[in-house]
């Protein structure tokens, strides 16, 4: 059976304009000046450049949203008021640079145009014995699968069905497999490997060959690092030197001889390829700088990708042109009508752009300012071990800003200091209670675990359960599991694979 019933539902909705914010507040400043180009050309209301005199921008403190109505009395009267308004306030921009802002500063950095580390590869073909663009196109193939640290992880059937799929060429795996070996061959060594043993073993070789470029002793130790390779990598990988100078019948110097050669190897070859502009390099951008002013801490916004924004002063003359028209009763058709709704719903497009720039810029400069005073120490000093614990409520609840906001804020963000640039999620941990009963930051911790890591010795080193016993001594309660948790985080690896000759 049907039946109406009234209730009542309390729903919070975010405006347009606040999801706007929320997106400008995860955007970094490396980022921020693309976002305010698309705007730009997106809405012909906003503008850039310098504040200009006073007829060519206006000030917009009205949050009225409009709608275009019927040809009413309503609208004609909502119409006249907007412009009134529009006309009648202070002129205003906002600039996102600072006062102090020197344009000198900002100069174009130029862009070497380089080969890409697979051109490169590709432009060592012509040194290929090949018998027609049939093998060629397999080389090209075999090139274009290699991935961007060098190795070939396809496998060489995948390989034959793209050729037979893509380019209507039938070949079969031994044929793949003596292509790959002549380009193995390729400068970088090591390229086309397919896993780490046979990455090194192909250096090694390309090392052997060139005989006259090594002494007696050195082309021993080269032989030796082969084999090693070849015949014993597992023992290798898992750092088992007894049994290796068991198997290889040498002494413990002339085992850590052969070893460095192959340390000396690069396990990644296309890093070794200085053109190598594959990947776009990404310059880190501080979103904060904080100087330390004889002893006082100075925080500031870095704007310099953020251009000054204003509305547009044509616009204005637009709305001052149809205004005039109203006054002077000349006709005014349906056309112009349209549009100055058009020009209304712009210009307010463009104002809550500004604004919410304006408040993007607010509440990072009072985030961070939150982070500064809460570890004012550590940026006082660089010291690590001063960091003290600190997580999103804390800031958020100094701020008066939701946690959900304090995250995006300091989501991707960079604070340049005199000790370094750090991410600003670098400075948020949890607390651990030493005997004492003190909350200490687990970055200390971590901090003294690494010290205390980096001065074993590294012929025996330390067991988790013995870094835990040393870090109780020195006054931290923690498990030896934690031990183990933070010194994964830290990627430093267990005793076994830490150990040197």
């Amino acid at each position: 059976m049907l039946r109406q019933t009234l209730s009542q539902k309390m729903l919070q909705k975010l405006s347009p304009q606040q999801i706007q914010l929320m997106k400008l507040l995860q955007v970094p400043t490396a980022v921020l000046e693309q976002r305010i180009k698309e705007e730009l050309e997106a809405n012909p209301a906003l503008d850039e450049g310098n504040s200009l005199d006073d007829s060519g921008e206006f000030d917009l403190n009205n949050d009225e949203t409009y709608e275009e109505k019927d040809k009413t009395q309503d609208e004609q009267y909502e119409l006249d008021e907007y412009l009134t308004e529009y006309m009648q306030d202070d002129p205003s921009s906002y600039k996102v640079r600072g006062e102090s802002y020197n344009s000198e500063e900002e100069k174009t950095i130029p862009i070497a145009v380089q080969d890409t580390f697979h051109e490169f590869l590709e432009g060592q073909l012509g040194l290929l014995e090949l018998e027609d663009e049939r093998e060629e196109a397999i080389a090209h193939q075999i090139i274009g699968s290699i991935d961007d640290d060098g190795y070939l992880r396809r496998e060489p059937l995948a390989i034959i069905d793209d050729l037979m799929f893509s380019q209507n060429i039938f070949t079969n795996e031994q044929e793949v497999k003596a292509i790959l070996k002549l380009i193995q061959r390729f400068d970088p060594p090591g390229i086309g490997a397919r896993d780490l043993q046979e990455c090194l073993r192909i250096q090694l070789e390309i090392k052997l060959e060139q005989e006259e470029l090594h002494d007696d002793e050195q082309l021993k130790m080269l032989e030796l690092a082969l084999t090693i390779i070849k015949k014993h990598f597992d023992e290798f990988t898992k750092k088992h030197y007894e049994k290796l100078k068991q198997k290889l019948e040498v002494s413990e110097s002339t085992l850590k001889a052969a070893i460095d050669e192959i340390v000396k190897l690069n396990p990644k070859p296309a890093s070794g390829y200085s053109g190598n502009n594959s990947r776009t390099t990404q310059y880190v951008v501080p979103d904060f700088i904080i100087s330390n002013r004889e002893g006082e801490l100075e925080l500031t916004l870095n704007s310099k990708n953020a251009p000054d924004l204003r509305v547009n002063g044509q616009y204005q003359d637009m709305l001052k042109a149809y205004k005039h028209k109203r006054k002077t009763k000349q006709v005014n058709t349906k056309s112009d009508k349209e549009a100055v709704m058009f020009i209304k719903q712009k210009i307010d497009s463009a104002k809550w752009f500004i604004d919410a720039i304006r408040q993007r810029q607010q509440t990072l400069f009072n985030t961070m300012y939150a982070i500064m005073q809460y570890q004012y120490d550590y940026f006082l000093t660089g010291d690590q071990k001063k960091l003290r614990p600190m997580i999103l409520k804390d800031i958020a609840d100094i701020t008066g800003l939701d946690i959900s906001t304090i995250s995006r804020v300091v989501n991707s963000k960079f604070v340049q200091t005199e000790f370094g640039t750090k991410l600003l999620k670098e400075f948020f941990s949890e607390s651990l209670s030493t005997n004492e009963g003190e909350e200490v930051s687990t970055l200390e911790v971590k901090k003294v675990l690494g010290e205390i890591i980096e001065a074993e010795n590294k012929r025996k080193p330390l067991s988790d359960a013995k870094l835990c016993k040393m870090l109780q001594d020195k006054g931290y309660d923690i498990a030896r599991r934690t031990v183990a948790k933070y010194r994964e985080q830290l990627n430093i690896p267990v005793a076994r694979l830490r150990k040197e000759l």
